[in-house]
């Protein structure tokens, strides 16, 4: 069944992982996924990856926006974004698949979004439930931010996994930072997000639109701190501890960007 999205553009941020964006263009085509247009945003990926990157574009027919060197993820969204004429986007970075049961699900998301002109995103996947959630319909829950949760995890509304938004977000919510290391990017878009009054919702099942895959070949360029996942008693309970401050610091980031 053919799947066509005449009013959204597919958005992807891609660095030195072609081999991911192959498998992630051909999933979509698998899925017989039609967009208005797709745009890759490369970040300065080395030639190898570059060159398989141009050699993709006869297939899946996409517009390439490039810089000379490597800029960050701001700056790569940023300029990405700049390229979409569509009034919404499909945002997904290069190491996740859309899965089987994807497209029905991004129907009802459109539909949502065309229906309700306050909302600005639609989050379709997460490492982990948004803390305060409202149920909605469809299998979808309004994210709602509340001062009284003392969950850190709420500031994280706004994320930078797959999902749908209008077009004009830079213009609502501010361009991303650039400079910055990917964290401190995503975070201060999600505290600008707070801000200025953003509403999303949050697909209840978050694991099962897309799967990240990560390869030996192409790994994740993201690390994670392993004392995170660590079960040692004093780490945890200086992990408590820390999670309260970045509770509190972020609520005063928050309160000082009104």
């Amino acid at each position: 069944m053919q799947h066509i999205f005449p009013d959204t553009t597919l958005l992807i941020t891609h660095y030195n992982r072609s081999g991911s964006l192959e498998r992630l263009l051909t999933s979509f085509e698998n899925l017989d996924c039609r967009f208005d247009a797709i745009v890759v945003s490369d970040d300065g990926s080395k030639p190898e990856h570059l060159n398989k990157i141009v050699s993709l574009q006869d297939r899946f027919n996409f517009q390439l926006v490039t810089t000379p060197v490597n800029k960050g993820l701001g700056n790569n969204i940023n300029k990405g974004q700049a390229a979409v004429r569509s009034p919404f986007t499909l945002y997904v970075q290069e190491d996740f698949d859309p899965t089987e049961i994807f497209p029905t699900h991004f129907v009802d998301a459109l539909d949502f979004m065309r229906e309700d002109p306050a909302l600005d995103i639609v989050r379709f996947y997460a490492y982990f439930s948004y803390p305060n959630l409202k149920p909605f319909k469809k299998g979808f829950s309004e994210m709602v931010f509340s001062y009284w949760d003392v969950s850190h995890l709420k500031f994280y509304y706004y994320s930078d996994h797959p999902h749908l938004r209008r077009s004009n977000f830079l213009e609502k919510f501010g361009k991303y930072p650039e400079g910055l290391n990917i964290n401190l990017t995503e975070y201060q878009m999600a505290i600008s997000f707070l801000s200025k009054k953003g509403k999303g919702l949050f697909y209840n099942e978050f694991n099962t639109l897309f799967d990240q895959k990560n390869s030996a070949q192409e790994p994740s360029t993201l690390d994670r701190p392993s004392w995170k996942l660590s079960k040692n008693p004093l780490i945890q309970v200086s992990r408590l501890l820390y999670l309260r401050y970045r509770w509190l610091k972020n609520t005063l980031d928050l309160a000082l960007t009104k």
